[in-house]
């Protein structure tokens, strides 16, 4: 029986083609709407998602507070108020997995015929535990290394194509503001961070050597930053209340004194990021969604209209022994059967833009399973429910008053 009404539904949407494509056409850009507004906000959750795995987890960033010369204030991170030895009594502080002061010096530099400009950070070797940034060539620089200033350099890949080209990286020598250095190793690739920032254009040396041979000599024995690696994400607020009372008490900062250094929790600023980006996915897909209303509201105008042309058909089924139950489902099957066919020529378009997308928005759009499946349950919802009151009605005409119309 269940055959038989497919077979009839088709027959009838076959015989008013165009009727019938004219409704789907609600469906079909209903569905390609929510399609490709999920698939772009899972491409920015994807990348907010790959900029904070490459952060590093549970990490805290301590920095230098404001610096001032003449009477003009500097930006935060501008002063000298943050030593290694600060870092060093962090790292020994419970819940501290490890801390990695460093230090940025923006700098020219030179290998061969080749020139780039790009920044340096001189950092200790925990600098790479802590960012959790591994090696993929070579090897990252050893605590010797730092403590004997050697002129040594750990690459990013944007670094290494702009000076070395197809070349391999390690052990070829690089000029940083005239200083001689040699690589051993390049990081792995992470591409880009927040705001486009392509956080493979790097070099990291030894501190020790940055401080000697890099750094102007207003911040030599001083760094900017400590970054901060916390055991667990619970253990973050704790972690942050000890390193200001260890900082304070470094300091010699009284009670009243405002802080000469900043501590950013960076999993709480990623946690934000990651919600504000679901929160956009879930506007995008209610926005792509009102269109499926739309589409559903015209399958019930267009079935109120098929209703009322076949009102002798339903009467003479009715006539010949139809029961009222078959009458419904006859015509809850034709609203079915447009929406499901209007939803996957819908999902082919709407994936079709999203792979398009890619090339405009400047990252990779996400599609998975979940929102096809999506798609089709909300279809098949909207076409029982909107195809429901002219099923309902036609069931419910008198089998007299059909034969007569």
């Amino acid at each position: 029986m269940l055959n038989a009404m497919l077979a009839e539904a088709w027959t009838a949407l076959v015989a008013n083609r165009l009727r019938s494509l004219l409704t789907m056409l609600g469906m079909i850009i209903g569905v390609s709407a929510v399609i490709l507004m999920l698939a772009i906000g899972g491409g920015v959750q994807k990348q907010v998602a790959d900029s904070i795995s490459g952060l590093g987890s549970n990490l805290l960033i301590v920095t230098a507070g404001s610096g001032r010369q003449g009477g003009i204030f500097g930006g935060a991170g501008s002063g000298a108020s943050l030593r290694i030895d600060d870092a060093d009594a962090i790292a020994a502080l419970p819940n501290v997995v490890a801390a990695a002061p460093s230090a940025g010096i923006p700098a020219q530099v030179v290998a061969g015929p080749n020139n780039w400009a790009t920044n340096v950070t001189g950092a200790a070797p925990a600098w790479f535990e802590v960012n959790e940034w591994p090696v993929a060539e070579g090897r990252p620089f050893n605590a010797r290394e730092d403590r004997a200033g050697a002129r040594v350099a750990v690459i990013g890949q944007t670094v290494a194509e702009k000076l070395y080209g197809a070349r391999a990286a390690t052990g070829q020598p690089v000029r940083i503001k005239g200083v001689s250095f040699t690589v051993i190793g390049v990081l792995e690739k992470r591409g880009q961070g927040f705001g486009g920032q392509d956080r493979d254009d790097t070099i990291v040396v030894p501190l020790t050597s940055a401080q000697r041979l890099l750094q102007a000599n207003a911040f030599r024995g001083t760094i900017r930053t400590i970054s901060v690696s916390v055991g667990s994400a619970e253990a973050l607020e704790p972690a942050i209340d000890d390193i200001s009372r260890l900082l304070r008490r470094r300091h010699n900062l009284r009670a009243g004194e405002v802080d000469d250094f900043q501590v950013a929790n960076l999993t709480a600023i990623t946690d934000t990021l990651s919600t504000a980006t679901t929160a956009v996915s879930l506007l995008l897909a209610a926005i792509g969604s009102i269109s499926l209303v739309v589409g559903g509201i015209g399958i019930m105008n267009i079935m109120l209209v098929s209703v009322t042309e076949r009102t002798r058909e339903i009467g003479i089924r009715m006539a010949i022994g139809a029961p009222r139950g078959a009458i419904r489902l006859q015509f809850l099957m034709e609203a079915l059967m447009l929406s499901l066919i209007g939803c996957g020529i819908g999902v082919v378009l709407g994936t079709s833009l999203a792979k398009t997308a890619d090339n405009f928005i400047g990252f990779d759009t996400e599609i998975t399973p979940a929102a096809i499946i999506i798609a089709f349950a909300v279809s098949a919802a909207i076409g029982i429910f909107f195809g429901w009151w002219p099923a309902t009605r036609a069931s419910r005409l008198s089998p007299i008053e059909a034969l007569r119309s």
